[in-house]
């Protein structure tokens, strides 16, 4: 045999190789109680994709390797178990969990798995992203140094968030999130919005999309949503696959604004794995394995070595008011920074409903000017003398004269409440907020 006959038959060889696919691992479900299923399944690992054939037919349900109990796996659903009995069968293929990104997300819809919702046919792919990002080398990682106007004169004049600073929205329910994270969708300065919705009603998809974020705001979005109803595994993979198309976006030098609605509800998705798969319970019923999934998913956006960037925003719903909650401690300690929502404010018609004194940015004194910082430092102690104070104002207890600097904050609070209040249709640009800023005599 000549050299070109042995080259060919090799090349025939391993062209017959690759046509056989992915081997395929079989195993037989010998459990299932609540949310997961065991079974027998040699050389399963953790993470491994699956698929489990019901007993009554039908199409086989994807499903996820999360534990091990004893010999046995432990397998989380990421859609129904009807079905489902002792002996059906499990087929292991261990198949990438990338995402599909690329420009063509644009103005898409889809669910935590990549289908899309929008009834627009199927996502044009350019390429694949991991799921479970690998973490970033912290020296690689430029300084934050250019403000990043959100289109909110509250956050732009008074908490000035850099290009690639993450902060955390805390606030309880019914306050006014989702209307602020369409405020900002729609009046940012970033090029792209990746959106994840987790966890939130059903509802709440539809009219956020067409009433909060708009057909403008979505031209320039991508939404990845997966509603309370979604398995657990589909709420958590929402939450990964905005990140990786983020990632992207960022890898191609735009700085991208990312949003996350809410990470409290992810945290619970996480709580849900975690307990099934054997987890015992620690703060609040959270397995220790939430906390470290959080500042897992929260580092993955920021800066890197190129041009790109990533700024987040990372709602956390603060139960029963209660901003001490396990959940908003983890974030607070990760995060860059915290905006407060508040119901007093809401009640009283101030939206968006800001506390600027509950509220801080990280990286405020590293972007904005000398000026910008020292005007913003006035308001905010005119703000804070005000309410300080509010107690006895509010009951005509107070007398003028007793302390300059409330006389001088009676005086300026109607003034600044009036800056501060913002109808959730409008978007100010950064210069304009600057410039009202410095329109206050505080």
């Amino acid at each position: 045999m000549g050299a070109d006959d042995a080259r060919a038959s090799l090349i025939r060889k391993r062209k017959a190789v690759e046509d056989t696919g992915r081997a395929r691992i079989n195993g037989r479900v010998t459990r299932a109680v609540g949310l997961v299923m065991e079974g027998c399944c040699p050389g399963a690992a953790m993470g491994d994709a699956c698929a489990v054939h019901p007993m009554t037919g039908g199409a086989p349900i994807p499903c996820e390797v999360v534990g091990f109990s004893e010999e046995r796996v432990v397998l989380m659903p990421l859609g129904e178990v009807r079905g489902v009995g002792p002996g059906s069968r499990i087929v292991m293929t261990r198949e990438n969990s990338d995402a599909a990104v690329g420009r063509g997300l644009l103005g898409r819809v889809i669910d935590g798995l990549g289908r899309p919702l929008d009834g627009l046919g199927p996502v044009k792919a350019e390429a694949g992203y991991p799921l479970y990002g690998a973490p970033r080398n912290p020296l690689s990682r430029r300084r934050i140094e250019e403000p990043c106007g959100v289109g909110v004169k509250a956050i732009d004049a008074l908490i000035t968030i850099g290009k690639g600073q993450r902060m955390g929205i805390l606030a309880g329910s019914g306050v006014g999130k989702s209307m602020l994270l369409g405020m900002m969708a729609r009046g940012t300065a970033a090029s792209v919005n990746v959106i994840a919705l987790v966890g939130e009603r059903g509802r709440e998809v539809g009219e956020f999309i067409e009433k909060d974020l708009g057909k403008e705001g979505l031209k320039r979005s991508v939404v990845v949503a997966a509603a309370s109803d979604a398995p657990a595994l589909v709420r958590i993979r929402a939450a990964l696959r905005a990140a990786a198309i983020a990632e992207y976006f960022r890898d191609q030098g735009g700085d991208v604004l990312f949003l996350m609605d809410s990470i409290t509800r992810f945290a619970a998705a996480h709580r849900e794995v975690g307990l099934a798969a054997g987890e015992p319970p620690a703060t609040k019923g959270y397995p220790p394995s939430v906390f470290a999934s959080l500042p897992r998913l929260m580092e993955r956006a920021g800066t890197c070595e190129g041009k790109g960037a990533i700024t987040g925003f990372y709602t956390i719903l603060a139960e029963g008011d209660d901003l001490s909650d396990p959940v908003a401690d983890a974030c607070r300690a990760v995060l860059d920074g915290h905006i407060t929502l508040t119901r007093e404010l809401a009640g009283r018609g101030h939206y968006p409903a800001i506390d600027v004194i509950g509220s801080i940015s990280r990286v405020m004194a590293d972007v904005a000017s000398p000026a910008h910082l020292e005007q913003a430092n006035r308001v905010r102690a005119v703000i804070a003398a005000y309410y300080g104070a509010y107690d006895l104002i509010s009951i005509g207890a107070y007398r003028q004269g007793s302390d300059p600097r409330v006389d001088q904050a009676v005086k300026s609070i109607d003034r600044i409440n009036n800056f501060l209040r913002q109808d959730y249709k409008e978007c100010a640009a950064f210069e304009d907020s600057l410039q009202g800023l410095f329109g206050l005599r505080a």
